[in-house]
């Protein structure tokens, strides 16, 4: 059988541009990050909103870090941290810490939070305070949403 030009093209550059498609197409799809729903597993930020009240953590960047067994909340990243078990089965994503005022009275800090397309919505509450935020993904974690999680 003689092999021609044309017919090295067909074969090999069929299969190189099959390659490339193939690539492209893979690319596309780490630009595609999983739903919040379907990938809740990982870090989240956002900055709170106050709604009502008074000293709200609104100054910094909060986090959320949810694995299967465990999550937490942290207000600003600082050293409070709200821990509670998520339930993907139900989209319920719950976090507190119990502190002591100075009248050794309970003073609770709640977090709820619920997927909403490519992001979480949540709300933090205090006696004093209720804030809202939008939680996503940090852009410098572009590689692990392709990759799959640590």
């Amino acid at each position: 059988m003689k092999h021609t030009r044309f017919s090295c093209w067909m074969k090999y550059g069929a299969l190189a541009l099959a390659g490339i498609g193939f690539f492209c197409t893979s690319a596309q799809a780490a630009k595609q990050p999983a739903s919040a729903a379907d990938d809740p597993y990982g870090e989240w930020i956002g900055t709170l909103v106050q709604d009502q009240g008074e000293n709200c953590p609104v100054n910094g960047t909060s986090l959320m870090q949810i694995e299967p067994k465990r999550m937490i909340f942290v207000p600003e990243m600082g050293t409070l941290i709200l821990r509670g078990t998520p339930d993907k089965n139900k989209q319920h994503y719950h976090a507190q810490l119990i502190l002591k005022d100075a009248k050794n009275q309970p003073l609770p800090m709640v977090f709820e939070a619920h997927p909403a397309g490519e992001t979480f919505e949540g709300t933090y509450g205090t006696p004093e305070c209720r804030a809202h935020v939008t939680l996503h993904r940090p852009a410098d974690r572009g590689w692990k949403n392709f990759l799959g999680n640590d």
